[in-house]
């Protein structure tokens, strides 16, 4: 035993903190795995809320983790709230960003004071890039920090820009009329790696005529912090969003393309990290099955992702619009979707498509997107859902919510060649005639060997030992993550 814990003790010991919400949790996860996989100590920090909410998603022994992979928890400052529902944003990221830095240097000591011989002192901290308070804690302890930024580059690169927006007086909107006047179609020249970007499609919260918007201060304050970050890690490959990242190269600390990580976490052969899940949600692996049964790139795959929320009416003119396609489909409805009530179908729409049609509550979607029968995405252009669709070659209906989805939705449909919007105001007519377009049409077929294209480079990236996102993983760790101990400011 004393030998396993003297090995142990020599392990650089890295602490990853996710922001507290799916989409951020899910990729750092993997991160983590990755690190642990290459010989860190790792301790995974989640707020007590979701910490509950994986316990009873997962069942009561899924945290108890490894010797060295062990799972921490931390207060997020909110008062308790119902535990299948994703915390509202904007007062998660203020509660975060104003009570967690305490608790957060609480359990740094705890770490390094621990009594147990197993653990080694904390060497380097792995931040969500929305969580950078945790940079004031590194600097008290003296070790390096790198923020890994969940978005996508492009999402990271126009919310860096979010202060000359602020400047020029783009935002906050005159008023409420500018949201429908054409304003938002305003192009910008003057972002270099986004040429002819348009307003409505930087992340949304400039969409606000309130000079004092929390989201806008909140973007602001992270983006600017991150200067201070040993490095910034992005969950993309450089092919991809290569002029973007060039871009963010000479506003930030070093940048680290890393993805796609759930491609590159399959480097990672241990079934006892396999074990180890993220999902808030409890998963209904039947979707596989049904999907065994159906014939090579047949399905619409549909998932509005963990945060969006839509309408009564929206939930019936997108069941309308895929019942009037005629075509199958997998539609996850998570139980929180519709905002304030039940999602309700009508039941002759249930009746209708009860042959070609699958509804579940949630699902493993990287077995999904990379299964042969699904043939299209209906997405809300989450990055994680956008990278795993591009991974597997399949082309997407976008409908952005929030945030930088906009963004990615953009991206999606302008330069890389695998999108179609659907415009916000849903119709089922719409929703019909791009869902075949996508799935039969001539513009689905182009979009279908472009995205086949990224899925080659995708894959590529990841290789084993020459792939951009390897080799960067590699250099992260030789680079910054074992640097010796920083000297306190």
């Amino acid at each position: 035993m004393c030998s396993v814990g003297a090995e142990n003790l020599d392990k650089p010991h890295a602490v990853c903190i996710p922001y507290p919400a799916q989409g951020h949790i899910n990729p750092m996860l993997k991160l983590a795995k990755i690190l642990h996989h290459k010989g860190f100590h790792i301790t995974f920090v989640n707020t007590e809320h979701n910490h509950r909410r994986l316990l009873k998603s997962r069942g009561p022994d899924a945290l108890k983790g490894l010797p060295s992979f062990r799972f921490e928890t931390i207060p997020d400052g909110l008062p308790p709230c119902d535990p299948d529902t994703t915390q509202d944003i904007p007062s998660l990221s203020k509660s975060t960003s104003t009570t967690c830095l305490g608790p957060f240097k609480e359990l740094l000591t705890k770490l390094n004071n621990t009594s147990s011989p197993n653990v080694p002192p904390v060497s380097c901290i792995v931040s969500d890039g929305a969580m950078s308070f945790t940079l004031f804690a590194a600097q008290d302890f003296g070790i390096p920090e790198v923020l890994f930024r969940t978005p996508s580059a492009c999402g990271l690169l126009a919310y860096k820009h979010y202060r000359h927006l602020v400047e020029k007086g783009y935002t906050p909107l005159k008023d409420e009329s500018y949201l429908t006047n054409g304003y938002m179609e305003t192009t910008l020249d003057w972002i270099p790696g986004m040429k002819g970007i348009r307003l409505r499609d930087l992340p949304s919260f400039i969409r606000t005529t309130n000079p004092e918007e929390y989201m806008v201060k909140f973007v602001i304050q992270e983006t600017e912090r991150s200067k201070n970050a040993s490095a910034i890690v992005v969950n993309t490959f450089e092919p991809l969003e290569r002029e973007v990242l060039e871009s963010l190269q000479t506003l930030l600390p070093p940048i680290y393309a890393v993805g796609p990580l759930h491609l590159l976490v399959k480097h990672v052969e241990d079934k006892n990290l396999e074990d180890l899940g993220s999902n808030l949600w409890k998963e209904e692996t039947k979707c596989l099955e049904w999907l065994d049964s159906k014939k090579l790139n047949s399905v619409v795959y549909v998932n509005f992702g963990s945060i969006t929320l839509m309408t009564p009416n929206q939930l019936i003119e997108f069941a309308w619009g895929l019942a009037n396609s005629q075509l199958e489909f997998l539609w996850i409805i998570r139980p929180d979707i519709v905002s304030g009530e039940k999602a309700v179908f009508p039941p002759a729409f249930l009746e209708e498509t009860k042959e070609r049609g699958m509804l579940a509550s949630w699902c493993l979607q990287e077995q999904v997107l990379g299964h042969p029968a699904i043939g299209g995405f209906l997405t809300h252009s989450g990055w994680n859902s956008t990278l795993e669709s591009i991974s597997s070659g399949v082309p997407m209906i976008c409908w952005p919510f929030f945030a930088e989805q906009q963004t990615n939705c953009w991206f999606c449909c302008r330069r890389w060649g695998i999108g179609m919007e659907i415009d916000n105001n849903v119709k089922r007519d719409e929703v019909e005639n791009l869902v075949r377009e996508l799935m039969t049409g001539e513009k689905g077929k182009e979009m279908k060997k472009k995205a086949l294209e990224w899925k080659k480079l995708a894959v590529e990236a990841v290789e084993k030992p020459t792939g951009s996102s390897y080799v960067n993983i590699d250099k992260l760790i030789n680079e910054i993550l074992l640097s010796p101990k920083i000297t306190r400011q």
